[in-house]
């Protein structure tokens, strides 16, 4: 029992029986996309799935992030439902296509999903800079991404999956449009983060590519798993040996030949001269160009692996993610306000403000006639100045500063016969 749970705490990914099956509103001609899989993905490890176009590879993975549901079978994700939302902050994804918002250069494109998981703005940045520097898409960062070649996108895209710093990371087609100095340096990035201790589970058409990186694989067609096991146990030449030597004259070769034929009865197939890969012979070209110093546009060869995502402790984000949560259960403190407070005049008396308001938008009211005993019967007089204007300036004095002499300048005076010398100011 103990044994078991275990190895369901190190299984990230456990697949019984896994079916998918997709009909038409009619119900005709169902299609089995996946049918009857078993495989488990566990903690630490490169795992590979691969397979022709149709053979159910995406639509795995799509019930691995909750996008589809399952018809038959089991799956968990980190113990749960893949569904479950709290699954969905642990992963971060590389779709096979790369969608991005063309008008959003790499800085603002990681800031977003920076924010769509909860990350601070301090960490946003850091990460932002860090991952740019690693995709080799610092010199781009305020180029809009509608500019960016396929493969300068999926650098991009590459980038935006690591953002949250994942426990689960699915990268779909990940090298495809890369050039081959970017299709290394992803493997590297692959290998690296492996040994992180990052749980990556990798799709390609690109066998040779699942082979230099994956620790374990399953090979689908027509949605069943047809092999699995790891590249050793997969690619083993049974068949054949090999010996590898220094390079041997005729004589040499004829000698090997004879004593072979004595002892075992067999000869030499085939001789051949050893030569290195293209891919070898590329890198080195571009490696003597770089010493040239030549100069290139667009994405570079990257940078070192992002500080955040060398860590083998729990995620940056999970603690902001728990800080939130915290911070959601305190009262919230009172907002302080960012304006200096302006001097204060004379208190103003309780609804001088409103009259003052009223008088400016209505001349037939004046302030402080209401405060005032004035008669019913007459409507309140406006006092003018000597040119006629108004409102007076007792007005324009509260409006300055003196607001609380407002009512007092007009209380007496608005119930004369209107000259200005019979009402009084307060003392």
């Amino acid at each position: 029992m103990a044994n078991a749970q275990q190895g369901s705490s190190d299984c990230i990914v456990d697949a019984v029986g896994l079916t998918k099956t997709f009909t038409d509103f009619w119900l005709r001609s169902p299609a089995k996309a996946v049918d009857g899989v078993d495989f488990h993905i566990d903690r630490h490890e490169i795992f590979g799935l691969l397979g022709p176009n149709g053979s159910g590879k995406s639509t795995t993975i799509k019930m691995i992030l909750g996008l589809l549901h399952k018809t038959r079978g089991r799956l968990v994700v980190f113990g749960r439902d893949p569904s479950d939302v709290a699954v969905k902050r642990k992963i971060g994804y590389l779709p096979e296509e790369t969608y991005l918002y063309r008008f959003l250069n790499p800085t603002e494109t990681l800031d977003y999903y920076g924010k769509l998981f909860g990350l601070d703005r301090r960490t946003r940045n850091r990460r932002t800079a860090e991952l740019l520097e690693m995709v080799g898409l610092e010199g781009v960062a305020h180029r809009p991404a509608g500019e960016f070649s396929k493969g300068m996108a999926r650098r991009l895209g590459l980038a935006q999956a690591l953002v949250n710093d994942p426990e689960l990371l699915i990268l779909d087609e990940p090298t495809s449009g890369l050039d081959p100095l970017g299709t290394r340096q992803v493997k590297d990035l692959i290998l690296e983060l492996g040994r992180r201790g990052k749980t990556i589970l990798l799709t390609s058409h690109l066998l040779a590519d699942v082979e230099d990186v994956c620790d374990r694989m399953v090979i689908l067609y027509g949605g069943k798993i047809r092999a699995a096991g790891t590249s050793d146990e997969l690619l083993a030449d049974t068949q054949h040996t090999l010996l590898r030597t220094p390079r041997l004259s005729e004589g040499a070769i004829a000698a090997v030949d004879r004593a072979l034929q004595s002892a075992q009865g067999v000869g030499i197939e085939s001789v051949e001269s050893p030569r290195q890969t293209l891919e070898s012979l590329f890198l080195d070209i571009v490696e003597r160009a770089r010493a040239e110093q030549l100069a290139t546009s667009g994405a570079q060869s990257g940078g070192r692996i992002a500080s955040f995502l060398q860590a083998e402790t729990p995620g940056e984000g999970d603690s902001v993610v728990a800080d939130l949560v915290r911070a959601g259960d305190e009262p919230a403190p009172a907002p302080k306000s960012v304006l200096r407070e302006p001097a204060r005049g004379p208190v103003a008396p309780k609804g001088a403000d409103t009259a003052m308001l009223d008088a400016l938008v209505d001349p037939s009211r004046t302030p402080g006639a209401d405060a005032a005993a004035a008669p019913k019967s007459a409507p309140p007089q406006v006092r003018k100045d000597s040119s006629g204007n108004q409102p007076d300036q007792s007005v324009i004095d509260s409006l300055l500063g003196g607001g609380g002499q407002a009512g007092g300048d007009q209380g007496s005076g608005d119930q004369g016969s209107g000259d200005q010398g019979s009402g009084g100011k307060k003392k």
